[in-house]
């Protein structure tokens, strides 16, 4: 079986006049390579990469003959077609025609999964089943509390009343893009709106450095946190987020801001983490995130992946480290997990049940594609 055809598209959503921000950056609504594979026996994959810089130098790649190395190659072999990719980010090639690192890591992402959602059809086994099949349902989490412009207390219970009542068992508040009395203030409102009997979790986006994480994860503790989320700032983040873990007993959590599984395998290493929180649409695809779920199973580390849970949830559920996924159940912030799939699999009561189809078990929906797509080859 070989690889016959490419179809790269870029989802993107309109720039909105408010937009939500984590401590130090604008989180984009969407901006995300989507490919399509197609083999000579007539079977589809699809696969997404998630980008928070600017993708124009993916696009830049795939217009420049990236999807040569792609087509012809065998989807039932994704470890050789994914280190074919990542060997690009190493060699003179991709220096000569002005493919950034960065770039090719995603699109190597993208590519892997829509290999293995090829898999999977080819099987007729939905990913997760495919992949150990541990259990069918998973935890997951709403993200919420974004910092926005005047945004008050009062806009933030609302806020947490509306996804409360969608029925969500886990919520993760963001914190550090303002003074840490004031987001203490912030995230015990956000305890007092969901109650004593959820989960509450916490993320810092690397804002802090390690003095500011120590006291913050004091004053923390009282509201019970299941995670302190990228707590420390990047340059020295995985000595700091070790040392911070033995000044306090909120578990910590890291991973989505590797470019790498190296670097993700270097926090579990350092035994700096509780949680590792790595993205295959970001990174490696499901080809290094079982290697990274397996690394993690064996080290007593939790996955919890970030983004994506329509994606993730079939690594999650695969694994016995496997803990929770990821959700934006409120369209304003995330319209992609709102439209982009006709039959998404069900979020109710703070889980998340998979789809039995084959492969990924996803179907794009037209009109999504529509609306955000931009078919670029």
């Amino acid at each position: 079986m070989k690889i016959s055809h490419l179809e790269v598209h870029i989802l993107r959503a309109p720039d909105e006049s408010r937009p939500h921000w984590v401590s130090h950056f604008k989180v984009p609504k969407a901006n995300e390579i989507l490919v399509r594979l197609r083999t000579d026996a007539g079977v589809e994959g699809i696969g997404l990469a998630t980008s928070y810089t600017p993708i124009e130098a993916a696009i830049h790649a795939f217009r420049t003959g990236i999807g040569e190395l792609v087509v012809g190659a065998n989807p039932l072999a994704p470890e050789r077609l994914y280190e074919k990719l990542f060997a690009l980010t190493s060699q003179r090639l991709a220096h000569e025609k002005g493919w950034s690192r960065e770039a090719i890591v995603r699109i190597s992402a993208a590519v892997d999964i829509a290999v293995w959602d090829i898999i999977g059809k080819v099987a007729n086994l939905p990913l997760y089943r495919l992949f150990g099949g541990y259990r069918s349902e998973v935890p997951c989490y709403v993200t919420c509390a974004y910092y926005r412009d005047g945004k008050d207390m009062a806009e933030l219970r609302d806020e947490m009343q509306m996804l409360k009542a969608q029925g969500h068992k886990g919520f993760k508040g963001k914190v550090g893009g303002a003074p840490l009395a004031e987001d203490i203030e912030r995230m015990a409102l956000v305890r007092e709106v969901i109650g004593e009997d959820k989960d509450l979790m916490i993320d810092v986006n690397r804002a802090w450095d390690l003095p500011t994480a120590i006291e913050g994860a004091r004053l923390l503790e009282p509201l019970r946190p299941r995670w302190l989320e990228e707590p420390v700032r990047w340059a020295d983040d995985r000595r700091e987020l070790k040392l911070l873990s033995q000044r306090t007993k909120i578990p910590l959590s890291a991973g989505e801001s590797e470019l790498t599984s190296y670097g993700c395998r270097a926090l579990i290493d350092e035994q700096a983490i509780q949680i590792l929180q790595f993205d295959c649409t970001m990174m490696g695809g499901f080809t290094e995130g079982r290697k990274l779920a397996a690394l993690c199973e064996l080290n007593h580390v939790e996955v919890a992946p970030h983004h994506d849970c329509f994606i993730h949830a079939h690594i999650v559920a695969a694994s016995p480290a496997g803990c929770i996924v990821e959700s934006f159940t409120d369209p304003e912030r995330d319209p992609l997990q709102a439209e982009l799939f006709e039959n998404p699999p069900k979020i109710a009561d703070g889980l998340l049940t998979l789809n039995e189809q084959p492969g990924l078990g996803l179907s794009l929906s037209p009109s999504a594609m529509k609306k955000f797509g931009e078919r670029i080859l």
